[in-house]
């Protein structure tokens, strides 16, 4: 991942759109047993279309479990899926870095339906 102050090259809107950035809700979440790093793991309901999909997530500095379940997210839903330990990845939920480098994540300012496209 390039560092905050390097600019990625430029692209075209039509690979921006090859991105799929959906909104779920966080369903379940739990420590991720194993993990190198502190993470958790998520279950987020995309809606009828996509489901409920998994998530390894390290966001332990500024979220625990309980916290999260019912939040709405902000995830990549078109990426391959990916083994993170014993866990298949099959999302990547999005967020920013603080001051401090710990993820805060990105959701929406108020209540959307599940699945709901980021454009």
């Amino acid at each position: 991942m390039p560092a905050a102050s390097s600019r990625p090259p430029d692209v075209a809107f039509a690979d921006f759109l090859k991105l799929d950035v959906r909104v779920g809700t966080i369903v379940a979440a739990e420590p991720l047993a194993g993990a190198r790093k502190a993470a958790l793991r998520l279950a987020i309901d995309f809606g009828p279309d996509f489901g409920i999909k998994s998530s390894s997530a390290q966001i332990t500095a500024h979220y625990t479990p309980q916290a999260l379940v019912g939040r709405q997210v902000a995830a990549v839903v078109n990426f391959p899926p990916r083994q993170i330990g014993k866990m298949l990845s099959q999302v990547l939920t999005l967020g920013f870095p603080d001051a401090a480098g710990e993820v805060v994540l990105v959701v929406p300012e108020r209540a959307v339906p599940n699945g709901g496209r980021l454009f």
